[in-house]
C-alpha cells in the first residue's frame, strides 16, 4: 500500500498533469510548426527538405488566385464577425434578461442549433433555400453575399453562447442603480452593460471571425464563379498534393492571427486590470 501511495501520490500526479499538457500542446501546435519550416523548403516536394529558400513568399506575391482568395476570406470574415456579433448579443439579451415570452424554447433551439447541425447540413439546405429565393426574386447570386449569409448563421450561435454566458455573470443590480439614477435604458446599456461584457465581445468577434476565415464546407456550397475563398483554393490545391506555396500562405495567416490575438490579449487584460481597479477605488470610497 505504501509503494502504491509513493508512486502515485501528489507528486507524480503533478509530474503527469504537466508532461499531458506538453503533450496536448505539442499534438495542436506541431504540425502549424511543421508547416511554418517547410514553407522555406527549397524542394517542391513537400517530406523532402532541399535547403532554406524565400522563393515561395516571392511567387506568392504575384499569386492572384490566392490573393484574390484571401482579400475575399478576410471580407467575408470581417463582415462576418460584426454582423455576428450584433445579431448574438441581441439574441443573447433576449435569452438571459427575458426569461419568459412566447416561443422562447423555439427561439433558444434556433439559436443553438448550427451548433450541433452537421456543416454539409447547413450549407445544402441554405443553397437549396437561396436557389429558390432567387428563382422567385432574382436575387441572390451565389457569391459573396451568399456566403456571407452562411457564416453568419454559423457565427450568430457562437457569438449568442459566448456574450451569454457573460451577461449571466453580469449583476443585475448595477443596471438597476443606474436606472434608479436617471438613466435611460440605452444609457444603461451603453455605459454599464456594454463595458461589462467587451470582452465577451472580443472574444466573440475573434472566434466568429476565426470560424469564417477556414470554413470550407458551408462556402463550398454557397460559393460562385469568381467568388472562391482562400480554404477553398488550398484545399483544390492540396488534393494534388501540397505545394511549398500552400505552406507559405498558410505561414502567413498563422503569423498574422497570432499577432492579432496576442495584441488583443494585451488590450483585453489592460481593459480588465484597469475596470478592477476602478472597482476597488469605487469601494474604498465607500467604505
Amino acid at each position: 500500500m505504501s509503494t502504491h501511495r509513493v508512486m502515485f501520490g501528489p507528486g507524480f500526479a503533478k509530474l503527469f498533469g504537466r508532461w499531458w499538457l506538453v503533450g496536448g500542446f505539442l499534438f495542436l501546435y506541431l504540425p502549424m510548426l511543421t508547416l511554418v519550416v517547410y514553407s522555406f523548403n527549397k524542394s517542391p516536394l513537400p517530406t523532402v527538405w532541399g535547403g532554406f529558400t524565400l522563393d515561395w513568399y516571392v511567387k506568392l506575391a504575384s499569386d492572384t488566385e490566392i490573393l484574390n482568395g484571401l482579400w475575399l476570406s478576410i471580407k467575408i470574415a470581417f463582415m462576418s464577425a460584426c454582423f455576428s456579433v450584433v445579431l448574438g448579443t441581441m439574441a443573447a439579451f433576449a435569452l438571459v434578461k427575458y426569461k419568459r415570452f412566447k416561443g422562447r424554447t423555439f427561439f433558444s433551439g434556433m439559436v443553438n442549433a448550427p451548433l450541433v447541425m452537421p456543416e454539409v447540413i447547413q450549407g445544402l439546405s441554405l443553397l437549396l433555400m437561396l436557389v429558390a429565393v432567387q428563382r422567385w426574386i432574382g436575387f441572390p447570386e451565389r457569391g459573396l453575399m451568399t456566403i456571407l449569409l452562411g457564416h453568419m448563421m454559423m457565427g450568430l450561435s457562437y457569438a449568442a453562447v459566448v456574450v451569454a454566458a457573460r451577461l449571466q455573470e453580469v449583476n443585475p443590480q448595477l443596471e438597476e442603480a443606474a436606472m434608479d439614477l436617471g438613466a435611460k435604458p440605452w444609457q444603461v446599456f451603453t455605459l454599464v452593460t456594454l463595458p461589462m461584457i467587451s470582452q465577451a465581445l472580443a472574444s466573440a468577434w475573434l472566434l466568429t471571425f476565426s470560424l469564417s476565415l477556414d470554413d470550407v464546407v458551408v462556402s463550398a456550397f454557397l460559393s460562385g464563379p469568381g467568388a472562391t475563398t482562400m480554404p477553398l483554393v488550398i484545399f483544390s490545391r492540396a488534393r494534388l498534393g501540397v505545394s511549398p506555396s500552400v505552406n507559405a500562405v498558410a505561414t502567413v495567416i498563422i503569423v498574422v492571427v497570432a499577432v492579432c490575438v496576442t495584441i488583443a490579449s494585451i488590450l483585453v487584460a489592460r481593459a480588465e486590470r484597469r475596470r478592477a481597479a476602478e472597482i476597488s477605488a469605487a469601494q474604498r470610497d465607500d467604505s
